[in-house]
């Protein structure tokens, strides 16, 4: 996080509370046991969420879309290099929407696109296991139980892919780098910056569904 994101989460923590945290609680994965290992990127599954063009221009552009997608691509190529099997995931939200994967702003984005052969799984839900075949994909492809997720939008379908990977008995892993969203307005009515609402979702995650490794080569060979 950098000092100018801190110092917004200390102010907006202070106005909420009237104080500021000095020390941090325990993650839900330390009181219960969990680990925090990072996998290797060769032993795993790479799940590519939503990288599409959906996110890079007009209502729904993100902050930091565009190095988020170029963390994707090294990702990519590294997971390619080492013979990690690939899933992209799309959400489709029909003909005429920022979500028309049958049009040119909902396609994924050239930089990670898939292969011949990389499965690209369709779904419409935030959490790319609901509803879709990516479960069945995966056990077509032999994974393991590691994955490495990636893509956007943090607070949302990273997020709950994360936990519906987590429920079904993977060890997921997000790469924070190749993630990123936008800010939103929060209940009271107030600006949530996307800088907050990034790290609100990776702190989510870490707290229970998913070690999350700050960079592409934060993840071992």
């Amino acid at each position: 996080m950098s000092e100018s994101t801190a110092t917004t989460a200390t102010s907006a923590t202070t106005a909420t509370t009237g104080s500021t945290a000095t020390t941090a609680s325990k993650s839900l994965r330390d009181v219960v046991g969990l680990p925090g290992t990072l996998p290797r990127l060769a032993e795993s599954v790479l799940v590519m969420v939503d990288f599409q063009n959906t996110y890079r221009s007009g209502v729904m552009a993100l902050d930091g879309a565009e190095p988020a997608l170029a963390a994707g691509a090294r990702l990519l190529a590294g997971a390619r290099a080492a013979g990690t099997p690939v899933v992209h995931v799309v959400n489709d939200g029909g003909e005429g929407t920022p979500y028309d994967i049958r049009a040119e702003i909902g396609a994924i984005s050239a930089e990670v696109a898939p292969l011949a052969g990389e499965p690209v799984v369709v779904k419409q839900f935030p959490n790319a296991f609901h509803a879709t075949e990516l479960e069945k994909t995966l056990r077509e492809l032999g994974a393991g139980p590691d994955l490495v997720i990636a893509g956007f939008m943090t607070h949302m379908c990273v997020t709950f892919t994360a936990q519906g990977a987590f429920n079904l008995g993977y060890r997921p892993v997000v790469v924070a780098e190749a993630t990123a969203t936008r800010s939103l307005k929060a209940p009271d009515g107030t600006l949530v910056p996307a800088a907050i609402l990034q790290a609100a979702g990776l702190t989510t995650i870490a707290d229970l569904f998913a070690p999350v490794a700050p960079t592409v080569d934060s993840l071992p060979a």
